[in-house]
């Protein structure tokens, strides 16, 4: 049994929305420039405040793009895994703009309830629906992806977000179309500053966690090593870890303790691993149990790896362990 130590080529989840991302780009951008010309003529702070949340939007997607760009390079010697955690960097930085601009929207909205400034509501609306028309095309062409990848579901989130904006933004130039009360403006602001935070929050502690190499969200590490010994001819399972290099690439590595190291034992607990908790990249290495201190180094690395043991139905045979 021998060891194939190749790092994932594959292209990242990411990578499949690439020209969904351009397009993203191009409807935001015309957004960025629309409502802050729109602002400006019409002294909202919403729709300025909003433009600020789009431009972090722009910033945001150009930014994931980009490091989709650098993530498909092919790994080195140097770089075994490639450059994936790229995006998960981007998502990091994607989070801290976000509070950026919280606080920025925050402390102009403050400075408008002291001092109300006359807002043109007509122009306000009209700059706010096409807005909202342009942020729902750009939520459309990034859904698809924002389950599969840490980067696109950051892209997402800021799209989305800045659709509530828009609409914050209608309700606002509504209430001072129909009864002038200017407060609706920046109470709006701050309506669109609060809900940036939790998106905030949680982009960047999920991308906090792959950096950390916490173990994935979706897989039990007890239940994974229960599965690995309810295995025939494992007797021991130590130095078992689980982490992830970038979104839907999770990594699992452990010292397997073996009666005699069946031929197929290999490929079962990868067969195992892969079916029950979704890991294709796993290195396992046996020891022998006769010979204490002394291991096999038979090890495997690899995305899909040999082909599985299967039993009679064409199916990888996992036992699944009985608890008493």
């Amino acid at each position: 049994m021998g060891a194939d130590h190749a790092a994932p080529t594959a292209a990242t989840v990411s990578g499949a929305y690439r020209r969904r991302m351009l397009l993203t780009i191009a409807v935001t951008g015309g957004v960025l420039v629309l409502q802050v010309i729109g602002g400006l003529l019409s002294g909202s702070l919403a729709l300025l405040a909003d433009s600020g949340h789009v431009l972090t939007d722009l910033s945001g997607v150009t930014l994931a793009l980009l490091a989709v760009q650098v993530a498909q390079r092919s790994p080195t010697l140097r770089r075994t895994f490639g450059h994936y955690r790229l995006e998960i960097l981007v998502a990091l930085v994607n989070a801290a703009l976000l509070i950026g601009v919280f606080a920025w929207v925050a402390s102009r909205a403050v400075q408008r309830f002291g001092r109300p400034v006359e807002v043109q509501g007509g122009l306000m609306l009209t700059v706010a629906l096409v807005g909202l028309a342009a942020n729902l095309v750009g939520v459309a062409l990034l859904r698809g992806g924002k389950d599969h990848s840490l980067n696109l579901r950051g892209a997402y989130l800021e799209v989305l977000g800045d659709a509530l904006g828009s609409v914050a933004a209608i309700a606002a130039a509504v209430v001072i179309q129909l009864t002038g009360w200017q407060y609706a403006d920046p109470i709006a602001s701050l309506l669109i500053g609060v809900m940036i935070l939790p998106r905030a929050y949680l982009l960047g502690r999920d991308a906090l966690r792959v950096l950390l190499e916490a173990v994935p969200e979706d897989v039990d590490l007890a239940e994974l090593r229960s599965h690995l010994l309810a295995e025939g001819g494992v007797r021991e399972v130590h130095d078992l870890h689980a982490w992830t290099i970038t979104s839907g690439m999770p990594v699992l590595t452990a010292h397997v303790v073996t009666d005699g190291a069946p031929a197929d034992l290999l490929a079962r607990l990868r067969g195992c691993v892969a079916d029950h908790f979704g890991i294709a990249h796993a290195t396992l290495q046996l020891e022998s149990a006769a010979e204490p201190g002394q291991e096999s180094h038979s090890e495997s690395d690899s995305e899909s790896g040999p082909e599985p043991a299967r039993g009679s139905a064409g199916r990888v045979r996992c036992v699944r362990p009985v608890h008493a």
